[in-house]
């Protein structure tokens, strides 16, 4: 439930902007910042949260994000200005970040580990039916109230999540580490440059200088931090984990998936609206079999990975992926609307069946006190990955001109292709 109350929130998040800048009448580039600042705070603090909850306990970090995210959203509906809004949803990102780092771990915690692979496909069963339902659920709030509402609506569901947590969420205590304050710093600087970075080379060719600069910190932080880790005797970033081939090697393809999938979604209205001609409302419908398959793919995703390698399951979810993408960058000049959704239906069942064994190898493969820590570098491997392909879009689209979202549908598939080879080499790689 926690869960599925964040990724809905995001969903309705991004569909109320245009609402949001002309009530409080802020600009387009200002009132983006409503998202930007949640996944900005939780990049930078995923990772320390993850680690801390391997110190003090899964329950404690998770409880004190159910509470933050609790009053960022009653501060959210509150909200008189976009200045406050904005600062409301950095205060929210905390609350979000403590629920992303620790649900995987928990999960991990209370499943045996012979059917975890079931756990972490009802993981991605929850996170595919808010993204289903989060349009939705925005438009019907939008339609018989205000913007504040679809914030509001968080506070009793999370009053009743806090009230269910504090009874059902099991206590276990923390392994006793130094916290490398250093380390997060570093990272907090390194991700917060290395974001805006990105999103300066989206902006305007006049900004693409500060951009550049941004970028190039970000990567002198990067090279300082794995010079301090190395030296560090308990290190933020989990050395000893991306020392197991096999977490490495997911996480990667972690990465090209989440690049893969970014390219599409942004892509994809520009497709339908811009260059097929439909309205917002039926691209919207024709986008939606994508989250919606997966609701159906991710138990069977998750049973099988149980049986069968995460390198043999993941590789035939990014092929069909892959071949989605392909087939949608193909799509004729005149398609109707059942040529277009059975295209990105496939996509969606080759994510749906990829994501599944993907993130349990990635959450087992090394020691189950290290469960935190794995599931923060899963959660950072997705905002990187996210990150990386709305940026490369970002670029397509100013080269391509109008055929901007055709070139970055065909980068997803490629982005998917290097997901596979990746997944492949797995087959070889020595487990934890």
């Amino acid at each position: 439930m926690g869960t599925f109350l964040g990724n809905l929130d995001a969903a309705i998040a991004n569909i109320a902007l245009p609402v949001i800048s002309r009530d409080l009448g802020s600009s387009a580039s200002t009132t983006v910042w409503v998202v930007n600042a949640y996944q900005l705070v939780m990049a930078i603090t995923v990772l320390p949260l993850a680690v801390l909850g391997d110190r003090l306990g899964y329950r404690r970090v998770y409880l004190t994000g159910l509470i933050v995210f609790t009053l960022g959203s009653a501060a959210c509906a509150m909200s008189s200005s976009i200045e406050t809004l904005i600062g409301a949803r950095a205060f929210q990102g905390l609350g979000g970040a403590c629920m992303a780092a620790m649900g995987p771990a928990l999960l991990r915690s209370v499943f045996p580990q012979k059917i975890v692979g079931r756990g972490i496909a009802l993981l991605g069963f929850t996170v595919a039916i808010a993204t289903s339902v989060g349009p939705s659920a925005a438009a019907a709030i939008l339609k018989i109230s205000d913007w504040p509402w679809l914030f509001g609506v968080n506070v009793p569901i999370g009053l009743v999540l806090i009230a269910a947590a504090l009874k059902a969420v099991p206590d276990k205590v923390g392994v006793a580490r130094p916290f490398d304050v250093t380390g997060a710093i570093l990272t907090g600087a390194a991700l917060t440059l290395l974001i805006l970075g990105v999103d300066g080379l989206a902006q305007h060719e006049g900004t693409h200088h500060k951009a550049i600069l941004e970028l190039a910190v970000a990567a002198l932080l990067i090279a300082i931090l794995v010079v301090h880790q190395k030296r560090h005797a308990t290190p933020l970033v989990p050395i000893d984990l991306l020392r197991i081939p096999i977490f490495s090697l997911s996480m990667l393809t972690s990465v090209c998936s989440y690049s893969a999938q970014t390219l599409a979604m942004v892509s994809l209205p520009f497709l339908l609206e811009h260059q097929l001609a439909r309205d917002t409302t039926v691209a919207g419908l024709l986008i939606t079999p994508w989250p919606l398959v997966i609701i159906f793919v991710a138990p069977l995703a998750g049973w099988l990975s149980d049986r069968y390698p995460a390198g043999v399951l993941g590789s035939i979810g990014l092929a069909i992926l892959a071949t989605g993408l392909a087939l949608t960058a193909a799509l004729p000049p005149s398609p109707s609307n059942f040529d277009i959704a059975w295209r990105i239906a496939l996509c969606g069942i080759g994510f749906g069946f990829y994501q599944t064994p993907n993130n349990r190898i990635i959450l087992s493969s090394g020691p189950r006190e290290r469960s935190g820590v794995a599931s923060g570098m899963m959660a950072t491997a997705r905002i990187v990955g996210m990150t990386l392909g709305a940026a490369i879009a970002a670029l397509l689209f100013d080269i391509g001109s109008d055929r901007g979202p055709t070139f970055a549908l065909t980068a997803g598939a490629l982005f998917a292709g290097m997901g596979i080879v990746l997944s492949c080499l797995r087959l070889f790689a020595r487990p934890g």
